[in-house]
């Protein structure tokens, strides 16, 4: 990798909490930071708040509602135009869970709204900057996800049936996962590492603070902090790729995230849904035409 003061690192949801004091110690370090948020009043005062604690002027901020794909496309659209080379994605955004009396929500695209903002959003933006990724190699791509994993119920992906929000977050979270390990091995020839991530349980920020499933916080912002930094910025984890780590430690995942088949359908989905043409899915066009 590039030292850190010549990287260019987009952090989305990082307008608060975890997001917001990745970028910042990065931007002390010297990275030019691009944040991410959804306010652009919150964005242009956390923007300001950031150049002035760091003393890093290349700090940039992009509005974006990942509640809608056309948003998250036209996000990557104006990094790919603003940017010749992006170092590290840090995949964070995301909308937690908040009480078992919470009703179903729907983003703009009428998909279920965790699923849709958690994962599908970021699968996209992802693809989107893939080339971009490829011509700064090497780079990495980190999904920020949770210890918190439920498997996806293929027969009812959106959740119409039993709906349950503690379940739809959970089930974000393992699909981010299914995701790092599938692009991976994608990547594995192109020297972009992808890796994703708990950071730390129950952190005081928003999220968990608005939650109405936890009474306590158990861990700190910083502690998630070091966690997310270790995976950006580590010399160790320079070949690392395709794998789950809670905290600092390398650890295992939910099984149906080792799943081909899972992985498989999930993919297809997500391209379906999306419309994206993948390696994997252009593959299949040709052979079904010849």
């Amino acid at each position: 990798m590039r030292p850190i003061q010549e990287q260019t690192i987009l952090i989305t949801g990082s307008t608060d909490g975890l997001g917001k004091l990745v970028a910042l110690d990065l931007a002390k370090q010297g990275a030019t930071v691009l944040l991410h948020g959804r306010n652009p009043e919150k964005g242009q005062a956390v923007l300001h708040e950031i150049k002035s604690d760091s003393g890093n002027r290349r700090v940039q901020y992009y509005n974006a509602d990942l509640a809608s794909l056309a948003e998250a496309n036209h996000l990557a659209q104006l990094i790919a135009k603003d940017h010749t080379w992006l170092d590290v994605l840090v995949n964070n955004a995301a909308v937690g869970a908040r009480s078992r009396e919470a009703r179903r929500e729907l983003s703009a695209d009428g998909y279920e709204l965790r699923f849709a903002v958690n994962y599908l959003s970021h699968f996209l933006l992802t693809r989107r900057l893939l080339p971009l990724i490829r011509r700064s190699a090497p780079a990495r791509i980190i999904n920020v996800s949770s210890i918190g994993q439920q498997p996806i119920d293929f027969n009812d992906v959106m959740m119409q049936r039993d709906y349950d929000d503690l379940r739809a977050y959970r089930r974000s979270k393992l699909a981010q996962i299914l995701f790092t390990f599938d692009l991976a091995e994608e990547l594995k020839a192109s020297n972009v590492t992808v890796n994703c991530l708990h950071p730390a349980s129950l952190m005081n920020t928003k999220m968990a603070l608005e939650s109405r499933y936890f009474s306590a916080t158990l861990s700190t912002v910083e502690q998630g902090a070091e966690a997310v930094e270790r995976l950006v910025m580590s010399d160790e984890l320079e070949n690392v790729t395709g794998e789950y780590f809670n905290g600092k430690d390398l650890s295992r995942a939910h099984a149906q995230a080792y799943d081909q088949e899972s992985r498989r359908r999930l993919r297809e989905l997500s391209e379906m849904l999306t419309g994206q043409q993948t390696p994997r899915r252009r593959e299949r066009k040709a052979r079904s035409a010849s």
